[in-house]
């Protein structure tokens, strides 16, 4: 059940039979219906997400009642709001299924008497962590510096597997535009 999870944290650290053991009987297994939420606004986050199967949005809604998508995840990602996880305070987030899917809970109670257990667990969420603040610095120079069709097209290019599994507005969304300006870039091909 847990195999992706295994196999994405041997590419950064190593683990042992009896490793990979402990951990896969500390997690819990969960089946998500699509836009069932894990998270809503106001919430604690109690866990950290992974994607075994599925797609997922993260966003917030605006004064406007616009809604936001900041992150989208998929097979072998996360998605938690981390400040709320860390700092145990009220979430401004949404995270929603866009599809039917499954996640890995690594639940808050137990990610420090894992990461004791298993100390190679620190590094390895060091680097995700590191990894995720990279690409988040990285899109917010694309939003200062592309145009807005630069910004689909490199959207596009990067991640091809979101064009076909998520919705047209919630592409527009993450990438700060209308649905009718991503029709009118795609209508100019």
């Amino acid at each position: 059940m847990y195999d992706s999870l295994i196999a994405h944290i041997r590419k950064f650290v190593p683990l042992s039979e009896e490793e990979e053991n402990l951990l896969t009987t500390s997690l819990r297994h969960k089946k998500v219906r699509k836009k069932e939420f894990l998270l809503k606004e106001g919430q604690l986050c109690s866990a950290n997400h992974f994607v075994l199967k599925g797609c997922f949005r993260m966003y917030f809604i605006q004064e406007n009642g616009v809604e936001q998508i900041i992150q989208f995840a998929i097979e072998n990602w996360w998605i938690t709001d981390y400040q709320s996880l860390d700092w145990q305070q009220p979430s401004h987030f949404y995270i929603q299924a866009i599809e039917p899917s499954e996640i890995a809970l690594f639940d808050q109670s137990i990610i420090p008497d894992l990461c004791d257990r298993i100390p190679k667990l620190d590094r390895y969420f060091r680097l995700i962590v590191q990894r995720a603040f990279a690409a988040s610095q990285q899109n917010l120079l694309y939003i200062y510096t592309f145009s807005g069709e630069e910004r689909y097209h490199h959207f596009n290019r990067a991640f091809p597997e979101f064009i076909q599994r998520v919705p047209q507005y919630m592409i527009a969304s993450y990438l700060g535009f209308t649905p009718e300006f991503v029709s009118k870039i795609k209508g100019r091909r």
